[in-house]
């Protein structure tokens, strides 16, 4: 297949609401791809007239991203088409009319009818891993799909080796080609011209704060965290958490209230500090001032919030788990995702050594990071686009 020109490829819209890490996947790909590999590509972001016009005002600003608006991506109106005839035509029409030369499928299958290149990005396995946090009707919902993607022959884009390792143990036999491209992030200045001491003070935090940007979704745990504070709590130690993120989880609504009531009752209200859905450039604020950035997860694909810390050389206390061991290559602190006790010590040991604030900026090697974020994205995308697409689809297990 030749494609004359940079190549266009289309990725339906993520909201930001319901998945922040997605949402900033896309952002900061877009904008490293126009960084390093300006007029190359053409990205493509498909979204439903419902969409918010805010978020999309931010992609569209990236240098080369355009925006295509099509009813065929209100939802997924298309998807039993894709699945029983093999093509989501309304989605098919809509990347006609934006003249896409390839499709990133994320979350969503268009059909193995589909007469572009698809790379199917899966960002983790988590209903295998986790297969308790999903109803069942999910949970078989995103297998299908899945499993449709592979047999149809779609190239897999996966971000971690850990994720690489997941995807072989529960497909063995799959023989699709598959691309490991490992995310990383990179601030737009634009949104660094916040005072973090002002922000500070918008949210009414104390000069020594640990910082958990994670939606809440029961698998970021921040349980653990809480039973963490309650332990602080009972040895008079004060330390204080600032989460950020979306309360919305559609696998578990009411999720949030539950762990709000359980802060309540433990009295933990002042330590346990929840500011929502925030801006942005207040999220970077807050993370570059943070005494240290918490990521509790029991699963991750590839964090966001990790990358994000890394930018900025922020300190980091994680969970435990294989892929932020491989994200951060021994460099942070680590606790199991059963033991609060382990994360106190740490939160304890962490905020006694804290003399007066820090604001950190942009580490200088993550131009290099970006660099070959963008590289191994671009390599991936030219080899699937220009790799037989007559080649014979892989077989289910």
């Amino acid at each position: 297949m030749t494609i004359a020109g940079p190549v266009r490829f289309a990725f339906n819209h993520i909201s930001r609401p319901l998945w922040a890490g997605g949402y900033n996947y896309q952002r900061n790909l877009f904008a490293a791809l126009a960084r390093f590999h300006p007029g190359e590509f053409v990205p493509v972001v498909l979204a439903g007239h419902q969409a918010d016009a805010n978020e999309l005002a931010e992609l569209a600003a990236i240098p080369g991203v355009e925006i295509a608006r099509s009813a065929a991506f209100d939802g997924q109106p298309g998807l039993t088409a894709a699945l029983v005839r093999g093509l989501d035509r309304g989605a098919a029409q809509a990347f006609r009319n934006a003249r896409v030369d390839a499709v990133v499928e994320s979350a969503r299958f268009f059909g193995w009818r589909l007469a572009l290149p698809a790379v199917a990005w899966i960002p983790d396995l988590q209903h295998r891993s986790l297969p308790e946090l999903f109803p069942a009707t999910a949970r078989w919902r995103r297998e299908l799909g899945f499993r449709m993607q592979i047999a149809s022959g779609r190239s897999i884009l996966l971000s971690s080796e850990s994720a690489l390792r997941d995807f072989q143990a529960y497909y063995p036999r799959v023989r699709n080609k598959v691309y490991v491209v490992r995310f990383a992030t990179q601030p737009p200045t634009g949104l660094l011209n916040e005072d973090p001491r002002e922000v500070i003070a918008t949210y009414g935090l104390p000069e020594n704060y640990f910082y958990l940007p994670n939606q809440f979704y029961r698998h970021k745990n921040h349980q653990l965290v809480v039973e963490a504070l309650t332990i602080l709590k009972r040895r008079g130690v004060n330390v204080t958490v600032c989460a950020s993120g979306s309360t919305e989880d559609r696998r578990e609504p009411g999720y949030y209230e539950l762990v709000k009531a359980e802060i309540q009752k433990r009295g933990l209200d002042s330590s346990f500090r929840h500011v929502g859905i925030i801006p942005l450039a207040h999220v970077y604020a807050l993370l570059r001032a943070s005494t240290a950035m918490i990521n509790s997860s029991r699963f991750e694909g590839w964090s966001s919030t990790v990358e994000e810390a890394k930018s900025f050389g922020v300190p980091m206390i994680l969970s435990d788990i294989d892929v932020h061991r491989e994200q951060t290559e021994g460099a942070a602190r680590y606790f199991g995702v059963d033991d609060p006790a382990a994360l106190a010590d740490h939160l304890a040991q962490l905020s006694g050594q804290c003399h007066g604030q820090v604001v950190r900026n942009i580490v200088p090697q993550q131009d290099d990071r970006v660099r070959a974020f963008a590289a191994s994205f671009a390599d991936a995308m030219r080899r699937a686009v220009h790799r037989d697409i007559d080649q014979p689809a892989a077989k289910l297990m």
